[in-house]
């Protein structure tokens, strides 16, 4: 297929890319039509470089932040210039050299033929280059992974932290783009706000080259900020598409299931505690209550996890280009 004819645009987000930018930019493919940098208030040479590839190349546009705002601040203010210039696909690429361009026409093609809202890479379908991928990048990316599906909804995509992504500029416009993260959270949030428009969002099998770059992405945030913010996501999903934007057989069951489960867990282990401690046997009544409690709870929950799970976008807002 050949891309020349469509109105493309890259976003490139930067932030200690020195090293790296020059030759990210030198391999961005001629169909390109607008290649917009985001230099995120980097105390490097980042910005002086662009302006020198600018020169010499008219693709290129540099947006300078006078205040460092995370990579999702930067994809917000790429994604305006974007719809600014008029483009229809909007690319994601980031400028430490770790997404490859030649699989940038693998993420296009559903875009353009309209099979797709939103595709993205997935590093874990090339298991050679899996092995590659550092072990704590891989055992984070796997517990996220879980994580962050029951957070947005989209059940049937995999490595859904994975940045390397595209998107039609007609579903970028109707997101509020200043709900989305500004920071690490950012590839997720884009997720959770397209869930709520219902946008299809499609895999693709893209392997992650690992250089020398270093993660600005800390342990400590990963294990404790992510889980806070995955469960406020979730929660917010919930709400909205289950009791705000409609009401259903998923809405009562979560009102009917939550609240038995939780009576019979809480309820069993106090009579627990107390017959134990009193060294006699609880009375069968005592017992079945909290059992048929928690019994009927789980079967309930997991009713409208099936329920969720199915109601995950399956046709795209799109139409082909």
């Amino acid at each position: 297929m050949k891309f020349d004819s469509y109105d493309i645009a890259t976003i490139i987000p930067a932030y200690r890319v020195e090293r790296d930018i020059e030759a990210v930019l030198g391999g961005i493919p001629d169909y390109i039509k607008h290649i917009i940098v985001v230099d995120d208030a980097s105390p490097d040479s980042t910005a002086d470089l662009v302006t020198a590839a600018a020169k010499k190349d008219s693709r290129i546009t540099l947006i300078q932040h006078r205040e460092n705002q995370g990579v999702g601040g930067a994809m917000v203010t790429g994604f305006r210039k974007a719809m600014e210039f008029g483009a229809q696909i909007v690319v994601k690429l980031d400028g430490d050299g770790q997404m490859d361009p030649a699989f940038i026409p693998a993420l296009l093609t559903p875009l353009i033929h309209g099979t797709a809202d939103y595709t993205k890479g997935n590093r874990f379908r090339d298991f050679v280059s899996l092995r590659k991928m550092p072990f704590i990048r891989r055992v984070g990316n796997l517990g996220l992974s879980f994580l962050t599906k029951a957070a947005t909804g989209y059940w049937s995509i995999f490595d859904p932290t994975n940045g390397y992504f595209a998107v039609r500029t007609e579903v970028l416009a109707q997101l509020s783009l200043d709900q989305i993260e500004k920071r690490y959270f950012f590839e997720t949030s884009m997720l959770a706000n397209l869930y709520l428009i219902n946008a299809f969002i499609m895999d693709i099998p893209i392997p992650a080259r690992y250089g020398n770059e270093t993660s600005n992405l800390s342990v400590r945030r990963a294990l404790f900020e992510f889980p806070v913010k995955l469960f406020k996501t979730f929660m917010h999903r919930i709400l909205l598409k289950y009791y705000i934007y409609d009401f259903s057989i998923m809405s009562l069951y979560i009102i009917i299931g939550i609240p038995l489960l939780s009576f019979g867990l809480l309820f069993g282990t106090i009579k627990w505690i107390e017959y134990a401690s009193r060294d006699i046997p609880a009375p069968t009544g005592t017992v079945m209550l909290p059992t048929l409690s928690v019994i009927l709870g789980i079967q309930i929950m997991l009713s409208a996890i099936e329920i969720d799970i199915n109601s995950t976008p399956r046709k795209p807002l799109s139409s082909p280009l």
